[in-house]
């Protein structure tokens, strides 16, 4: 009965509760691209650190883990590599220099990264080869850069870095191409450390070393169920060392919580409108329909029937809001440049549609008490 109810109402006022779908709709687009967005500037900012292949990251001590201020010689690296515990240790370097595109006139942006092929830092291939040579003037880029610099294995890379007062150009060979790394919301590519150390970007052009001073130093554990104890062990064996484990790393990173602060508030002001909206329509559609819910008291008809409906109409009328937000958001996504980061993932997006589907009830909660207050008598002005 109380699903008949709220489908003949659905369907004799078909327009007004379409146009308040759309509403809802427009609720879940803001809801969804918000999450996305979310998503995408956090793995822009996180994404080589969350997918390395190590357990703790190594930082030198008081700079809160930044990757910028760290500073680590070769020799802390050869004692942290020496300890007990550990499976494998390698340095990485970072810096920043740009990629000359194919017209020669424009260039990429990129995070220029420096690691010792075959130990953690060194990132996995899925086309040609990963990085086998010290010493060899050779590259691997992700995808990203390979798509906009159109490189293929096999090709020379130009990259240009500002050493001195000069700009320099150096052509590179891909040896290999790995998924998406970003770093600081641009694309990674990598060579190794002494290349690194070559090749980046610094004020004198002579500088040079085969054992650079590093940023971190990514360490991988026989036990990574230790993480805490391996620090704490890390940190009383080498002097002037910060350890921490890879989320605390990347979450440290400057403006990361502001950025997502502020994607959430977003979000929760997202959420509490659409409370705020479903909760006035059906304040308003219960209002406009009192002499028909006294008719029905009038008659019989129990509470729980009249609230069933009430309940069953928010129900259809949210699902099918947000069903269309869910396609709406889909074909805008797919008109969306590459540039913009949005990225939606299984979780984000169950959390956004669950979370939109929750609203509907909880906004309609008022209208539905309204319903019940309802007095057959006096709705019937007698």
């Amino acid at each position: 009965m109380s699903i008949y109810l709220s489908l003949k109402e659905i369907w004799r006022n078909k327009g007004r509760f379409f146009l308040f779908s759309m509403v809802i709709a427009l609720i879940a687009v803001l809801v969804l691209f918000t999450a996305g967005l979310g998503e995408g500037l956090a793995s822009a900012n996180k994404e080589y650190l969350e997918k390395l292949d190590a357990d703790l990251l190594v930082f030198q001590g008081g700079t809160n883990y930044s990757t910028i201020e760290s500073r680590l010689d070769y020799q802390k690296v050869k004692r942290i590599q020496r300890l007990d515990g550990l499976e494998d240790a390698g340095p990485i370097g970072f810096s920043n220099l740009k990629v000359v595109l194919p017209d020669g006139l424009e260039t990429l942006d990129i995070s220029f990264v420096g690691v010792n092929p075959g130990e953690p830092g060194s990132p996995p291939v899925f086309d040609g080869q990963s990085l086998s040579s010290r010493q060899a003037k050779v590259i691997v880029v992700d995808q990203r850069i390979a798509e906009q610099a159109q490189v293929n294995v096999g090709d020379m890379l130009t990259i240009k870095s500002t050493q001195g007062t000069d700009d320099k150009f150096f052509d590179l060979r891909v040896v290999g191409i790995t998924d998406g790394r970003q770093y600081f919301f641009q694309p990674s590519a990598f060579v190794s450390l002494p290349n690194w150390d070559r090749y980046r970007p610094k004020a004198d052009a002579g500088e040079y070393s085969s054992r650079p001073i590093t940023n971190t130093i990514a360490v991988r554990l026989e036990n990574p169920a230790a993480m805490t104890a391996m620090s704490a062990y890390i940190e009383n064996s080498i002097v002037d060392v910060e350890v921490t484990d890879i989320r605390t790393a990347y979450e440290s990173a400057p403006g990361y919580a502001a950025q997502q602060n502020t994607l959430n508030t977003m979000k929760g002001f997202t959420f509490l409108i659409g409370v705020l909206v479903i909760g006035g329509f059906f304040q308003i559609q219960t209002l406009q329909k009192v002499p028909q819910i006294g008719m029905l008291k009038a008659v019989g008809t129990p509470d729980q029937i009249v609230a069933g409906a009430s309940i069953l109409q928010i129900i259809f009328v949210t699902v099918f809001g947000v069903f269309l937000g869910g396609l709406a958001t889909f074909g805008l996504t797919l008109g969306m440049p590459s540039s913009v980061p949005i990225i939606f993932t299984g979780t984000s997006v169950i959390v956004a549609v669950v979370s939109l589907l929750l609203i509907g009830p909880i906004g309609g909660m008022v209208s539905i008490r309204l319903a019940l207050k309802v007095e057959p008598l006096t709705a019937l002005g007698m």
